[in-house]
C-alpha cells in the first residue's frame, strides 16, 4: 500500500470520527442533559412524574407562575446587591461592616429562595390526588438532583 492510499484512509476515517463526535454532543450536549434545559423542561417532568391531569396541570400552571415571578424578583434583588457590594472594591478601603452587611442581604434573599422552593413543592403536593402520593414521595427525594445547577469546572 503506497502512503498516498494510506494518507487517504487516515483521512478518511478522522472524518467519520469527527462527524461522529460533532453528532454526538450535538444531540447528547449540555443543552440536553436533564431538566435544566430551557422551555418546559422541570415542568414536564414533574407533570410525567405525577402523573397529572389536565385539571391538575392548569393549577400547577398558576404555581409555576407565582413561583418564577418571585425567584425572579429574588433573584434580582442578590444582583443588585452584588453589585453593590463588588462596587467596594472600587474603594481605596474596603469598609468590612458594609460589605458583611451586604453580605447578609444576600444570604437573606437565599434564604427567601429556598423557602419559596418549599412552598412550591409544598403547593404541588396539595394538589395531587391520593393516588399520585406515591409519584410525590418519589419525586421528593430526587429534587436535589433533579433541579440542582451543574457543575461548572474550576477556574482561577
Amino acid at each position: 500500500m503506497n502512503k498516498t492510499k494510506l494518507l487517504t484512509i487516515a483521512v478518511i476515517v478522522l472524518l467519520i470520527l469527527n462527524t461522529g463526535t460533532l453528532g454526538f454532543l450535538i444531540l447528547n450536549g449540555p443543552m440536553r442533559h436533564g431538566p435544566r434545559h430551557r422551555g418546559e423542561g422541570p415542568k414536564k417532568l414533574i407533570v410525567e412524574k405525577l402523573h397529572l391531569d389536565q385539571q391538575q396541570q392548569a393549577e400547577y400552571e398558576k404555581l409555576i407562575h407565582w413561583h418564577r415571578g418571585t425567584i425572579d424578583q429574588l433573584d434580582n434583588q442578590i444582583l443588585e446587591t452584588k453589585n453593590r457590594l463588588y462596587l467596594q472594591l472600587l474603594k481605596t478601603n474596603v469598609d468590612a461592616k458594609a460589605e458583611d452587611s451586604l453580605i447578609n442581604v444576600i444570604v437573606g434573599y437565599q434564604k427567601q429562595i429556598e423557602q419559596t422552593h418549599f412552598k412550591h413543592f409544598e403547593d404541588i403536593k396539595k394538589i395531587c390526588k391520593p393516588e399520585q402520593m406515591e409519584y410525590y414521595y418519589d419525586l421528593t427525594t430526587e429534587l436535589t438532583t433533579l433541579f440542582s445547577k451543574p457543575r461548572r469546572p474550576k477556574h482561577d
